[in-house]
């Protein structure tokens, strides 16, 4: 990709982007695009980038149609395969040209109605306004994941805690620019938004559930917060040593003790069978550590192969994405 050969005049500019990263939901769309034109419409100028993520139904042949019929205001970005959410957002951010720019998921859950409202809160003075979750139309089983998830990024985390907020956020340009210049291959979007700093604001509401469309997986949800995880904590390297420490400790003792004991007539041990407990003991925690450094590692390895981010397949309605500032 070819960065623009000029910067964008700052008053061409639409007043605000919204990124929507699109997979398999050719149900949900129309209703989606009905929505955001009817919320946008009294904003002024605005853009619609939809980055579809290597569906296979038919979203990218109805955000074409679009993209031909509203020449200006909507935006095909088509990436060459699946590339994951987290991805599909990132290219989303690259071909925004607004002075806010909104991310929006596709599956009604999060309602387009408030971003009115979020751009008034950054007009104020915020850099990001972002929607934090007060209560999920969802599955218990869902609802506790992420509970968990959201206090285990609370407790470990190197990024200031914004509650149960998923990617549903208005970004200032400056923000957007920032978090476009971050060269991490495994994106973690909210938690790299959440770094830029600046001033940062909540806007609270209820989350509907999904009614069409296909969700995250629970493995890929489960890929999702190791990701967040090891890119904004090392708590889990720690842990790994703590463990081992306290696996030595605890095995010294337990030696001890029943050395003590067979000395003293008390028990009648099998030396066998207290090796292989002891062996099958520590095997376990080295391979955990083994595991959490090996996710680090990965990490590493990945950044070091310097690919690409994505790949496009065509771009409908621009050509170049965005300059920044």
């Amino acid at each position: 990709m070819s960065a623009r050969s000029h910067a964008i005049d700052a008053d061409a500019r639409p007043l605000v982007s919204v990124v929507i990263p699109v997979y398999e939901e050719e149900r949900s769309l129309p209703e989606l695009h009905r929505r955001l034109r009817e919320a946008l419409a009294p904003l002024g100028r605005h853009e619609l980038v939809y980055v579809d993520d290597g569906s296979t139904d038919s979203s990218a042949a109805i955000i074409e149609g679009w993209a031909r019929e509203e020449e200006g205001v909507v935006v095909l970005v088509q990436l060459s395969r699946n590339f994951g959410m987290e991805v599909a957002m990132s290219a989303g951010l690259d071909f925004a040209e607004g002075r806010y720019v909104v991310l929006l998921h596709a599956d009604l859950q999060d309602p387009p109605e408030l971003i009115p409202e979020m751009l008034e809160s950054a007009r104020g003075g915020a850099d990001v306004v972002y929607a934090r979750r007060i209560g999920r139309d969802e599955s218990r089983m869902k609802r506790s994941a992420a509970t968990a998830f959201y206090r285990l990024m609370e407790r470990l985390a190197r990024v200031p805690y914004q509650g149960q907020a998923g990617d549903f956020r208005l970004m200032s340009r400056r923000v957007v620019d920032a978090v476009r210049e971050m060269p991490e291959r495994r994106r973690f979007t909210r938690g790299l938004v959440a770094w830029v700093g600046f001033e940062q604001v909540p806007i609270e509401y209820q989350r509907a559930g999904r009614t069409q469309g296909r969700g995250a997986s629970y493995p890929q949800l489960l890929r999702l917060a190791a990701d967040g995880l090891t890119a904004f904590s090392d708590v889990p390297l720690s842990l790994a040593t703590i463990a081992g420490l306290l696996t030595a400790l605890v095995s010294g003792v337990a030696a001890l003790v029943v050395v003590v004991l067979a000395v003293m007539g008390a028990v009648a041990l099998s030396a066998t069978l207290l090796v292989l407990l002891a062996l099958l003991f520590l095997g376990g925690v080295q391979l955990i550590s083994v595991g959490i450094i090996g996710r680090y590692l990965a990490r590493v390895h990945e950044e070091s192969l310097r690919r690409p981010l994505y790949l496009l397949d065509r771009v409908v309605g621009r050509s170049e994405p965005a300059e920044p500032g």
